[in-house]
């Protein structure tokens, strides 16, 4: 499976939310329409909310009330699919076009985890080295992240442990989630 991709579009000032826009914006934008998808996982049911054709979040269960699923997009059918792909472990690599941070720091960050591999770990002291930062802007910005999974903060953790975890579930969530990859050997 190809790397994942972030696309980097420029930002269209009329967006209700500071997401990247597609970039073939003309001089009056038209209103892009947000995709919601409820997807059951082994981990629960997540909400996927598709918007300018990139994966904007992923969202957990607790978090349904507030997205009502609308018509499926192709993207989101191939999100449902990766992710059943990723859960039976026939899938390392997402391949999906996101809209990372619109903050230059977290989308590094971002950027970041999106290059740790499938059953391997990284400290937030090590991503902050390789950024010339310090580890607790670097929790900040996984703790930030709204895309879970597929951008995977779950592979980041403190140097003295686990760290922290933002998701349904907390830290029990992300020990669930490095088993199911191998990456976190002493806790199976």
């Amino acid at each position: 499976m190809g790397a994942l991709r972030a696309h980097d579009p420029p930002m269209n000032a009329s967006e209700e939310s500071p997401r990247p826009a597609d970039a073939a914006n003309s001089k009056k934008p038209a209103a892009k329409q947000r995709h919601v998808a409820h997807i059951e996982t082994p981990i629960g049911l997540v909400v996927v909310v598709e918007h300018g054709g990139q994966i904007e979040r992923l969202l957990w269960g607790r978090d349904v009330p507030a997205f009502e699923p609308t018509e499926e997009t192709p993207l989101l059918k191939e999100t449902a699919r990766q992710l059943a792909a990723y859960f039976d472990g026939e899938l390392t690599e997402f391949d999906l076009p996101l809209a990372l941070s619109t903050s230059a720091f977290e989308r590094r960050v971002q950027e970041a985890m999106l290059a740790i591999p499938h059953g391997q770990t990284r400290t937030y002291g090590d991503i902050a080295k390789e950024l010339d930062t310090y580890g607790q802007p670097v929790g900040q910005a996984c703790g930030a992240n709204t895309i879970p999974i597929i951008v995977p903060c779950h592979r980041v953790l403190s140097a003295t442990g686990v760290g922290g975890f933002s998701g349904e579930g907390g830290v029990e969530m992300k020990i669930q989630l490095l088993k199911h990859e191998g990456g976190f050997p002493f806790l199976l």
